[in-house]
């Protein structure tokens, strides 16, 4: 899975893909009368090697179904979808950020799986509550999720000793005291050499930074299917991280969450906002890092996942959609559910795997610890794309120094029209 995930593109993938329309990869060669499915998805790193392996022993599991993999980056599949699906040659089985999966639902390119979570032996009845949430569109459930990460602080153990400061807080007073403590201006030029935090303004990691603070101090986006973004809430949490950011200087302005990642590899912060992804940012830089909860709002504790679906794709073949929910149950068995999430690096998608299952990836254990707070972003929200625009230009220009009330009051009738052009 990319690194950095974001609206457009789900971040870029940096791995050769196959072309959707070319070679397949998984499985051998099936049987006359077996039942043919394609499955698209955009794993293509280590992740896309545990997924293939799933693929491939559930096609040596029996004989009636038989799955090939056809993978591309997340943006080639959310382009080429509907045209696929529209012509019948579409996959049967896909993959896909779960701020996209809406738009699919909504137009009736995925089949139901109301019945399908209703049955106990299709192991879904204990999937992660959270992770639910995000496949369900205007009251029917059209997937079963295949990523639920929640964000979390890494941060440096190096610079945390040197500062005498033995983990990361638990509140937001005593984190931004902490930031100040970590934050170094060597030579007083007002710029630091090191901040105590990097978090970025716009074009966040999963567009879930901003999300996770609104709701810690008892704000919110959309609620209910309706616009509440210009509340009493919502200013005093821009006013509160205005004031750390810009007069406090515990972190760097007008950064995204791509160059946030830079500024914690290199050294310049202490502290940034990151998933699974992290681990490996920060062993190739050679930092020795803890993972922890982001600290409680005023109000209470959240975090925003990062999620990805699974759906079977309705083009009219009964036969077909049956077969691929076979292997919706065979993803989500107990063996499978333990070997995703230590593979992938994210949190069990289904609450019954045991601590000890995953005990041997530190990142999944650290990282499930968070789930009970995890929220799924915008869950149900077809046009998500003009939402998280609105909250962009919301959060840099009030970062920047901009009127928050009148960026609130902007940002509401814009995300007020984004829900009504649905």
């Amino acid at each position: 899975m990319t690194r950095n995930i974001t609206l457009a593109g789900v971040g870029a993938i940096a791995a050769a893909a196959l072309a959707l329309s070319g070679c397949s990869a998984g499985g051998d060669t099936p049987s006359d009368g077996t039942v043919e499915l394609v499955f698209w998805h955009g794993y293509t790193e280590a992740d896309g090697d545990v997924l293939e392996g799933i693929v491939d022993a559930f096609n040596d599991s029996q004989d009636e179904v038989h799955i090939s993999t056809e993978i591309n980056t997340w943006d080639v599949i959310d382009d080429t979808l509907l045209p696929a699906l529209s012509s019948k040659t579409g996959p049967d089985l896909v993959a896909m950020p779960a701020e996209r999966f809406p738009v699919y639902a909504a137009k009736k390119a995925f089949i139901s799986l109301d019945d399908f979570y209703a049955d106990a032996a299709n192991n879904a009845s204990d999937v992660v509550e959270g992770a639910k949430a995000m496949t369900e569109v205007d009251g029917s459930t059209y997937a079963v999720p295949i990523g639920f990460v929640p964000l979390a602080i890494y941060y440096d153990k190096a610079a945390f000793a040197d500062a005498g400061i033995a983990e990361v807080p638990a509140d937001w007073d005593a984190w931004v005291d902490a930031a100040k403590k970590l934050t170094v201006d060597e030579n007083g030029d007002g710029t630091p050499e090191r901040y105590g935090i990097v978090l970025p303004d716009h074009a966040t990691v999963g567009n879930g930074v901003w999300p996770s603070l609104l709701w810690g101090n008892g704000g919110d986006i959309v609620s209910d299917g309706e616009a509440v973004v210009d509340s009493a809430e919502n200013a005093e949490t821009l006013a509160f991280w205005h004031d750390a950011i810009v007069n406090d200087k515990i972190s760097p302005t007008g950064v995204d969450g791509i160059e946030a990642d830079s500024v914690f590899s290199s050294g310049k912060a202490a502290m940034t906002f990151g998933g699974p992804w992290m681990t490996f940012i920060a062993g190739d830089a050679g930092i020795d890092y803890g993972i922890a909860p982001i600290p409680a709002g005023p109000e209470t504790q959240a975090a925003s996942a990062i999620g990805l679906t699974l759906s079977v794709t309705d083009q009219g073949d009964t036969a077909k959609q049956e077969a691929a929910q076979k292997f919706l149950a065979y993803f989500l068995n107990d063996d499978n559910a333990a070997a995703w999430s230590l593979g992938s690096g994210w949190p069990p998608l289904r609450t019954s795997v045991p601590a000890d299952a995953v005990a041997e990836n530190p990142t999944v254990a650290a990282l499930s610890q968070f789930t009970s707070f995890t929220r799924p972003l915008l869950p149900g929200v077809v046009n998500s794309t003009d939402v998280l625009a609105a909250l962009d230009e919301l959060t840099q220009r009030a970062m920047a120094g901009d009127d928050i009330d009148s960026l609130l009051a902007d940002a509401q009738s814009k995300v007020e029209k984004a829900l009504a052009d649905q």
